[in-house]
């Protein structure tokens, strides 16, 4: 099917468009999922699964040492370089040897603790025991995801998304109705070896045009650039979803484990409506801004991607706001608790796109001292915020400190970005 030629000539939109197709299917998926769990697990199994979830992508950064955006930096930068892809990939492979040895030892050694702070129970110490063996598929399943974003091969990205989903929604279903909750954790575990066969089938061939592994080396030439990578995610995804595991057990304890349940499925909904975004981020954002070197070229492509995507989103999102009721009652039915917090959710959501477009320059760019100060104001504030607001406004709280903080990063981060670009005209 082509494309209509407003769409084919703007390669935003012809990201967005073909995302967007996967992601509708992805939503009709999910909402079906999401609803069976909501009848058959209730608000505490719903606040369950938010942890497995935001312990799985704690997982992704922790096994890799965060090497993800680095790679997606230098494969799209070094993609006609073989002898320079070589280095790349030697470092990256031992920087994800050494996360992967530390992640598993600790997963495995530590699951009593671990089950016992997620789910106040020593019942699940078998998932992390899953997990720990679990680990390097995680790895590897990450890092070449990184490669298929580097090249920008946004079709096949599309085609692995989807299929990957599939599969794992399946294995979700088929473990739910075996073993309940315990099925469900188990499936999510196991998730990331499913999307592993599912990207060496779809990208096999073309992955061993890019590594080699009779070039790689046991040596670590970009071992500086990478750990600054690594710094940079384990405050973005390791921080973040330690705040939120932190922020689920807040709620469970100030109020109770419903409440706790209607905000976690509240960000499942706002994480899949973003979604749409994470592959434009990854597939266009990075490697475009990574080779614009002036001020003007910056703020020309900013206003290209927000014009293309911000009204898009931003229409999606009043559609949200005005169809929650129904929303809830397809999804999460007699989760009424929630419908008070998706004004602010989808408010703090709206700037924080806007937001990130730009911060991905911290990214693109290798900004280490920009991104974690951003980073650390942005969580800090998060954090304090919704424990502040928690004690007046409830649940409701957190999705107002959620607003607030990002209206902040905005702000932040434009005056970080400003700062840069006078900096490189005095040079």
């Amino acid at each position: 099917m082509k494309l209509p030629k407003f769409i084919s000539g703007n390669t935003v939109l012809k990201i967005t468009s073909l995302n967007a197709v996967v992601i509708s299917i992805r939503l009709v998926v999910s909402v079906i999922i999401q609803r069976i769990l909501a009848i058959m697990l209730g608000e505490a199994g719903i606040a369950s699964i938010g942890q497995i979830r935001n312990l799985m992508v704690m997982l992704t950064s922790t096994s890799t040492l965060g090497v993800f955006n680095g790679l997606v930096k230098y494969v799209s930068e070094f993609k006609e370089n073989k002898t320079e892809l070589s280095k790349v990939f030697s470092t990256a492979s031992i920087f994800i040897l050494s996360g992967s040895f530390i992640t598993g030892f600790a997963l495995f050694f530590w699951a009593d603790f671990l089950s016992k702070e997620l789910f106040s129970s020593i019942d699940y110490v078998y998932v992390f025991w899953i997990l720990a063996v679990i680990v390097p598929f995680v790895a590897v399943n990450r890092t070449i995801n990184a490669v298929v974003n580097g090249l920008s091969d946004y079709k096949r990205y599309a085609k692995i998304e989807l299929i990957g989903y599939l599969l794992a929604s399946l294995a979700l279903i088929i473990g739910l109705y075996t073993s309940a909750l315990k099925g469900v954790l188990i499936a999510i575990a196991i998730s990331p070896v499913i999307q592993l066969l599912v990207l060496l089938f779809v990208f096999g061939k073309t992955l061993q045009n890019h590594i080699k592994l009779s070039d790689l080396k046991f040596n670590i030439p970009y071992k500086k650039e990478f750990l600054s990578f690594t710094l940079m995610s384990f405050v973005s995804t390791f921080l973040l979803n330690f705040i939120e595991l932190d922020i689920r057990t807040l709620i469970t304890d100030e109020l109770n484990i419903n409440e706790a349940g209607y905000w976690t499925a509240l960000t499942f909904i706002s994480k899949n409506y973003m979604v749409f975004a994470t592959g434009l981020f990854t597939l266009y954002v990075i490697p475009k801004f990574a080779n614009i070197h002036t001020g003007h070229e910056f703020k020309a492509e900013v206003l290209n991607i927000y014009k293309t995507i911000l009204p898009i989103f931003g229409l999606g999102m009043l559609l949200v706001y005005l169809l929650k009721g129904l929303i809830v009652q397809l999804v999460y039915p007699n989760f009424e608790g929630m419908l008070p917090l998706f004004k602010w959710q989808l408010l703090g959501d709206f700037v924080r796109l806007a937001s990130l477009v730009l911060a991905h320059q911290f990214l693109a760019k290798r900004l280490v001292k920009s991104f974690i100060i951003t980073e650390v104001i942005s969580l800090v504030l998060f954090f304090v915020l919704s424990k502040l607001f928690l004690q007046s406004y409830g649940t409701e709280g957190v999705v107002i400190a959620h607003f607030v903080r990002y209206i902040v990063y905005f702000i932040i981060v434009i005056f970080s970005i400003k700062v840069y670009y006078n900096k490189k005209k005095l040079k």
